[in-house]
């Protein structure tokens, strides 16, 4: 909806301005500079994720005051997710993987550990291509619809939740997810650990944004977020904090009845 309003109103002010050239001359960088601010709030809105800008998403609970937060991981099955999974049953936590369909089909095993375990499933496309953020409506709920087959074949019923890869969202997956009719789960505290490897800065840059009803986002891919997970499970036990269930933090159903 915020899209929609957003170019009808650059649209109506862009005729309004064709419409004064007739009776007054209207330098053309008029035109570019509207043209550019649309642009602008476009790809603000498209790239981060809690904009809301094309679609609902869950970023966090703010109505939460308990010391509560979730822990996602992003794009496993990987072979350091065992790695992830031990320190998680260690301090007791559960967590939500949202993973890759095609990396389900490499580690079908690590997936079913993970379901084992107790862990929530989400959706992260099939391909996490560079490209997924220009693929249209059908190619979008393509990828999407073959990833929820390869969960549901190891679960046994069918996830609720897709993250889309980088957390980009644009008018293509909005109408792909009207379709599938999952919910899109963002995150409010973003670890940066699919970029940097330094421990120290990873952890003090979650730390410093935990607040109750808060959704970790961390990558279940190497050893460095596996040494900043322990870390950071502790300060929470340490601080008094509850790692809590995806669906329990937010109050949604992960799955299908």
């Amino acid at each position: 909806m915020k899209h929609i309003l957003t170019n009808i109103f650059f649209i109506v002010l862009l005729l309004l301005l064709a419409l004064a050239s007739f009776y007054e001359v209207i330098d053309f960088k008029y035109f570019v500079f509207v043209s550019f601010l649309w642009f602008t709030i476009v790809f603000i809105g498209s790239s981060f994720i809690g904009s809301n800008y094309h679609v609902k998403t869950f970023c966090s609970n703010p109505s939460i005051t308990e010391r509560k937060i979730a822990i996602t991981f992003d794009d496993g099955p990987n072979e350091m997710t065992i790695a992830v999974l031990e320190v998680l049953k260690k301090y007791n936590a559960k967590a939500a993987f949202f993973c890759i369909g095609k990396n389900i089909e490499s580690h079908p095993e690590i997936l079913k550990e993970t379901i084992k375990q107790g862990h929530t499933i989400g959706n992260h496309s099939y391909s996490h291509s560079p490209f997924f953020d220009f693929y249209n409506k059908t190619k979008v709920i393509a990828e999407i619809e073959k990833t929820d087959a390869l969960i549901e074949a190891l679960l046994g019923k069918k996830t609720t939740l897709f993250r889309p890869p980088y957390g980009v969202t644009n008018p293509s997956i909005r109408k792909a997810l009207a379709v599938t009719q999952h919910k899109t789960i963002g995150w409010n505290i973003r670890s940066l650990d699919g970029i940097i490897r330094n421990r120290k800065f990873l952890l003090d840059r979650i730390i410093k944004r935990i607040k109750p009803g808060g959704i970790v986002l961390l990558h279940d891919t190497s050893i460095e977020t596996v040494n900043v997970l322990e870390q950071l499970l502790f300060f929470l036990e340490k601080n008094n904090y509850s790692v809590v269930p995806l669906e329990e933090l937010l109050n949604i159903k992960a799955y299908e009845n």
